[in-house]
């Protein structure tokens, strides 16, 4: 288990390289590259990054597709002596932007198609791969990195805020690599599929798994997780066409697939292992899953961070002595992974006891150095001289001796935490749901509460009053969610996960929704000390209906007005056709401009609220855009009944509208173009 710790990620790669350079080791569609061709070309362009001044303590961006480059910049980065900063180049591009601010890399190490975008976000070289050929060298570039040399920066998914740059070591990731193989039993023979987005560890942890075990890495050209036209259907050909060994995925992903290869009976081929993570997989899942692909495939579900090296603990239903109660409440991690610790701690930083909720606290070799940059939160999360990871996650240790994921503790001690994740489990138990997420959002006017989000299951109807009900019975009132709100699917982050800052906000108080034995007809749904809120299938209607009826009263006001303030400022009689019936149209959106602005002012305060902007901003913007979509209506009725050469009258209009229409204008410019402060620059 020690023979690699003196070494790097690369230098593994390599001895593979030279005992079988013949062997296959990357397979991209129709691309098939050996261990001798992948390695000769990650030499021949780390000679190129040298000359551009790439050293030991520098970062490279690599932003490319889906092709054999992607691995080969990585190997050609760390062959350097640098680290590689990973950059999806179809992420968003505030995402882009702070990344490569942040990280400030030497050189951005793209492809034609991506470098316009890039150049634009960062002033550094910007070098495309399928541009010009490199020049031919031979031999392997003078090597001087060595265990304790950074190896990448891992860009969190940002679940909470901006990403953060965890900093990872060559001797983090070969910790980890040896626990993947001493639990997995990786072997040359293997074949691993890599379906990950390159911006998230699970990229590096799947190519690090196949190419320093001498295996085959089968990259997917389809991104499973982003591409929403990438079906369960190509995943499960691509598994069997490349006779895949070892897969891991996110649980979103394993959940479409599962879903279309139970109803048609279909097996995974090759496949001995399959591990999934990124997100709360269920037991009753897990079970159900393992005993459909049989004892023939190893189903493992795994939970990890960036900040240790990305996977710290693993659960395999074998290990289970009898199956618990409620497995559908159930999430269970299991054990570290060798030479792995980890403790769960109150806020004080004490252990808990066993059964009791605590913080999951990851220590052991593959703790990374902390954040690029952020010293003050790398000393709160990174503990005890920066041994000890805070994950922010709590845990329960089982009596059985197992580790059972609660959730997210979302800043809340992990006593409350634990009691959401309760209400979100007992939930998702219910016959009718498929998934839930239960979440504090903004209920009212300065005021949070509970909301409860479901996905009905399959041919269910998940009536939002009889699951109130349902939780009603079995909760008391303090967690009882003052809503039910279903979702044809939960809303996702680039990494698959629960995007908890992208759930909509509930209908207000008070609003008319269907409820037991009503027939279909409207009546107040009771919310206990929360109020009443509009049920599921009413909720987003309702909403529409409001906008609607204010968009109409205000146009209607506009029309009747108009006559009235404006004498004459419509009339069409000298007007020939066709041309009268264009400026009726355009009178009449003229009308629903200042209907819709008078809406949005009215009502449109939460949709721009839930964007996290400054409370002044919000409010700037809020009026801007009222004013931008309200302003013409009274705007060309003046101009209309102004004489040309009423030079007081022209000016006060040019600048009474013209110019605060500019300034609103800017003011939602501002709104758009806010983002936090971050640190400085390198």
């Amino acid at each position: 288990m020690h023979d690699i710790e003196d070494r790097t990620v690369h230098q593994l790669f390599e001895e593979h390289a030279r005992q079988a350079p013949d062997a296959p080791a990357l397979v991209c569609g129709e691309q098939r590259l050996s261990y001798r061709e992948l390695d000769e070309s990650a030499d021949r362009l780390a000679y190129h990054l040298r000359e551009l001044g790439l050293r030991s303590g520098e970062f490279a961006a690599v932003a490319l597709g889906r092709t054999p480059d992607l691995l080969i910049a990585v190997l050609a980065v760390l062959k350097t002596g640098a680290a590689y900063v990973p950059v999806e180049p179809t992420g968003p591009d505030r995402i882009i932007r702070h990344v490569l601010a942040e990280a400030d890399p030497l050189v951005v190490i793209t492809q034609e198609a991506y470098r316009v975008r890039l150049t634009d976000a960062v002033d550094r070289t910007v070098l495309c791969l399928d541009g010009a050929p490199l020049p031919e060298r031979t031999g392997p570039l003078p090597d001087r990195s060595g265990p304790a040399d950074l190896a990448c920066v891992f860009y969190t998914s940002g679940s909470t805020g901006l990403p953060k740059g965890a900093l990872i070591e060559h001797r983090n990731l070969l910790h980890s690599y040896q626990g993947w193989r001493e639990v997995y039993g990786l072997t040359a023979e293997d074949r691993f599929l890599q379906t990950a987005t390159l911006e998230f560890d699970v990229f590096t942890a799947d190519w690090i798994r196949a190419l320093c075990s001498g295996g085959v890495l089968v990259l997917a050209q389809r991104n499973f997780t982003l591409d929403r036209t990438a079906s369960p259907a190509e995943l499960h050909e691509l598994l069997l066409h490349e006779r895949i060994t070892v897969m891991e995925t996110n649980a979103h992903t394993l959940r479409r697939l599962f879903a279309h290869l139970q109803p048609l009976g279909l097996e995974l081929g090759s496949v001995r292992l399959l591990s999934v993570g990124a997100e709360k997989w269920y037991l009753d899942e897990q079970l159900r899953l393992q005993r459909y692909l049989g004892p023939g495939v190893r189903h493992i579900n795994v939970y990890g961070v960036a900040e240790a090296a990305v996977d710290s603990a693993w659960f395999d239903t074998a290990t289970l002595a009898e199956e618990p109660d409620h497995p559908e409440r159930l999430s269970l991690i299991g054990r570290p992974f060798p030479g792995t610790g980890i403790r769960l701690l109150d806020p004080a930083g004490q252990p808990v006891p066993p059964g009791t909720p605590g913080e999951i606290c990851v220590s052991g070799p593959g703790v990374g150095r902390g954040y690029l940059k952020r010293p003050e939160l790398t000393a709160e999360r990174f503990v005890e001289g920066g041994r000890v990871y805070r994950t922010g996650d709590i845990g329960v240790l089982r009596p059985d001796g197992l580790l059972e994921f609660v959730g997210r503790s979302a800043g809340q001690d992990p006593a409350a935490a634990a009691s959401l994740a309760a209400v979100e489990v007992l939930l998702r138990g219910h016959p009718e749901v498929r998934e839930s997420a239960v979440a504090e959002v903004e209920t009212g006017p300065r005021r949070t509460g509970l909301v409860a989000y479901v996905v009905a299951a399959e041919g269910a109807r998940a009536e939002p009053w009889a699951l109130r009900a349902y939780l009603a019975e079995r909760l008391p009132d303090r967690l009882l969610p003052e809503a039910v709100v279903p979702l044809p699917a939960l809303p996702r982050t680039r990494a698959g996960k629960l995007d908890a800052r992208s759930l909509p906000l509930p209908a207000p108080r008070g609003h008319a929704a269907p409820g037991p034995g009503s027939g279909g007809s409207a009546k107040a749904v009771s919310g206990g000390k929360g109020g009443g809120f509009l049920a599921a299938e009413y909720r987003r209607l309702g909403e529409g209906t409001r906008w609607a009826a204010v968009t109409a009263v205000g146009a209607l006001a506009a029309a009747v007005l108009t006559d009235g303030l404006w004498p004459g400022s419509t009339d069409l009689s000298r007007v020939p056709s066709p041309w009268d019936a264009l400026f009726q149209l355009l009178y009449l959106v003229e009308w629903l401009g200042f209907g819709l602005g008078l809406a949005f002012l009215l009502l449109g305060g939460p949709l721009l609220a839930r964007n996290g902007r400054p409370l002044g901003l919000t409010l700037s913007a809020r009026l801007a855009v009222a004013w931008l979509l309200a302003a013409w209506w009274p705007q060309d009725n003046w101009y209309r009944v102004s004489q040309a050469t009423d030079w007081p009258r022209q000016a006060t209009l040019v600048y009474g509208f013209n110019v605060s229409l500019i300034v609103a204008a800017a003011v939602l410019v501002c709104f758009l173009a806010w983002q936090p402060g971050r640190p400085a620059g390198r």
